[in-house]
């Protein structure tokens, strides 16, 4: 971690503001208060609408009309210039294009998730994509600004993951207060599906990580164990920028391996709050030993003691420790290719009449009911390698489902956390809550909730409490109103979630200072386009920003109060046509299911 502590001075005087960077004043005088509001855009219609980009072309700020718009920096697919490769092009441990094993085609993912402005050492500005696939990828912008705040790109390239076996979903991410890009490694492959005498593993989604090791058959071939070491994925990586060809890249297995949503840290730099996607999960908290180092610490998982079942549900929160840790110990633990069967002793519940003995503990996480008990000197091992299942055993709660965006508003010290849905170890003694404590017994509602947690001096969330929620509908609807019905049979219709409100939220942002939450859809169901709303958390006032074609997903929308004097809220639409549902149209061409990494502005500089 030196090399960050030397870069976080650097850093540090850049004109990269992100969220977590700025406390804006929140002045009592509403005269010298910030505010904003959005032109709202309707829901889309027409099925030509329900193909394009709809987005606010008027932001009025501080009582100052301004013309924003959509800006694509990057599609999928797209070469900036002749010293540029492929943006989304997927690349093997050797620099070699990885192939589609189904025709050998160049695999050029339009998974394009969470993007980071940055200021490299160089002084140059930059721009770090994710590609959320199997092997995932990441990118390196080299971007231009124009007089008019307008984001281009000069020329892109792929990052090597080669020093840390490669990279693994990666998801959303946030950018450090020191400056640098803090991605994500999602859905953490199951360790327990490694056969541990032959070496197979069996799962076809992570499967597809052997095109990474250059490997024509999968990972179920017996000794391809050897190749990919399971426990070299589901982490947060931290991304520096000293230049264009220079990109330290650092994994940090000290916060725990879980299917990490983001990691997204306080002012204090010593914070993080992590959040675990997925059905059975859990919320942690990472504290680092030292500020803007985040290779040592002690992790914590949530337990919820619910005080109220209304609407999404309340509660307090008290923190269990998982215990300290440092990257080098746990990458020992990787060296030594430490299994899942050396950590855990278990009771195979499946076999009729097993019990759990008292020797162990029942759990039902992500994997499922489980009877486990830590073998002899490996809870540090459990801790970092298997997180989700040991704060189980630990007594956290793992029953949250789909765990999403974080953000935080620093003027009231509240953080923003996202569930897409509220069900399943959500309700009370669902299935999903068999041989679990059941600490979460709330109603269910398939279009989600936004929740603040109130933290406290040191940066400890004490509670946990809906502040917007979707609202489910028995009747699909086409208008925006919703009072519009249209027949079952229709192509075009596809809304479970009122249209006037959120639907499965997925990734957060918060404007410092002027009030207003940022809230990106990941639904399916719930809103055929999904959609990115306004939310001033004072008056309670929702208003549509944007809408995606069909099929889409809005990934990771951030905003950055002021970059190189301008504000921008980024905006990337993942996948256009890339996840159907029953009566919508095909893309007309390929070209349109290329994603689009862009933004939502430009703003004039937001931060006093």
């Amino acid at each position: 971690m030196r090399k960050f502590k030397q870069l976080a001075a650097a850093a540090a005087l850049s004109a990269v503001m992100a969220v977590s960077m700025v406390a804006c004043s929140d002045s009592d005088s509403d005269s010298d208060t910030p505010t904003i509001s959005f032109k709202g855009v309707k829901a889309p219609e027409t099925e030509t609408e329900k193909r394009s980009i709809l987005v606010s072309d008027k932001a009025t700020i501080n009582g100052k009309e301004y013309s924003i718009g959509y800006h694509t920096i990057l599609r999928s697919g797209d070469k900036p210039s002749s010293d540029s490769e492929v943006f989304g092009q997927l690349y093997d441990m050797n620099g070699n294009k990885v192939l589609n094993p189904t025709d050998s085609s160049e695999y050029v993912s339009s998974d394009n998730d969470f993007s980071s402005l940055l200021t490299g050492m160089d002084g140059n500005m930059y721009m770090i994509s994710h590609f959320e696939s199997v092997p995932a990828g990441m990118y390196l912008t080299k971007l231009n600004q124009n007089t008019s705040g307008v984001l281009t790109a000069e020329k892109t390239r792929h990052i090597d993951f080669s020093g840390v076996k490669g990279g693994w979903v990666h998801c959303a991410g946030s950018v450090t207060p020191w400056g640098t890009h803090l991605g994500s490694e999602e859905y953490e492959p199951n360790a327990k599906l490694v056969d541990a005498t032959t070496g197979k593993f069996n799962d076809t989604y992570g499967n597809r990580m052997a095109l990474y090791f250059g490997l024509a058959t999968n990972l179920t071939t017996a000794g391809a164990y050897a190749s990919m070491n399971i426990y070299d994925y589901g982490w947060q990586t931290e991304l520096a920028v000293q230049n264009y060809s220079n990109v330290t890249v650092t994994k940090h297995y000290t916060m725990g391996r879980v299917a990490h949503e983001l990691a997204y840290v306080m002012p204090d730099k010593k914070t993080a709050y992590i959040s675990d996607d997925g059905t059975n999960v859990g919320l942690f908290r990472f504290v680092a030993d030292t500020a803007a180092d985040l290779s040592s610490g002690t992790l914590y998982a949530a337990k919820w003691n619910q005080t109220s079942a209304a609407g999404a549900g309340s509660a307090d929160l008290t923190w269990i420790s998982l215990g300290h840790a440092t990257n080098a110990e746990v990458k020992a633990m990787l060296n030594a290719k430490v299994k899942y069967t050396d950590i855990f002793d278990e009771v195979d519940l499946t076999v009729s009449g097993a019990t759990c003995p008292t020797t162990h503990k029942e759990i039902n996480t992500t994997y499922g009911r489980q009877c486990l008990m830590v073998k002899t000197g490996m809870e540090k091992a459990a801790s970092r390698l298997e997180t989700r299942r040991y704060a189980a055993m630990l007594g956290a709660t793992t029953e949250f489902r789909k765990m999403e965006g974080i953000t935080h508003d620093p003027a009231k010290n509240v953080m923003y956390l996202a569930l897409s849905e509220i069900g399943n170890g959500m309700l009370d003694n669902g299935s999903n809550d068999a041989g679990g404590p059941n600490h979460i017994k709330v109603a269910k509602n398939t279009c989600g909730a936004v929740y603040a947690l109130d933290l406290d001096a040191n940066y400890v969330a004490k509670n946990m409490y809906p502040v917007i929620a979707g609202k489910p509908l028995t009747t699909d609807y086409g208008a925006a109103d919703n009072s519009q019905a249209y027949p079952s049979t229709s192509a075009f219709v596809n809304n479970k979630c009122a249209l006037d409100g959120i639907a499965n939220p997925d990734n957060l942002t918060f404007m410092p200072g002027y009030k207003t939450l940022i809230i990106g859809e990941d639904t399916g169901e719930g809103h055929e386009n999904d959609m990115i709303w306004s939310y001033n958390i004072e008056t309670k006032a929702l208003t549509r920003i944007q809408t995606t074609p069909f099929g889409s997903e809005t990934t990771s929308p951030y905003f950055y109060p002021n970059y190189h004097g301008f504000a921008y809220l980024m905006s990337v639409i993942q996948h256009p046509y890339g996840e159907a549902t029953a009566g919508m149209p095909a893309a007309n061409s390929a070209a349109d299911r290329r994603a689009y990494t862009g933004f939502v502005g430009p703003f004039p500089a937001m931060s006093k």
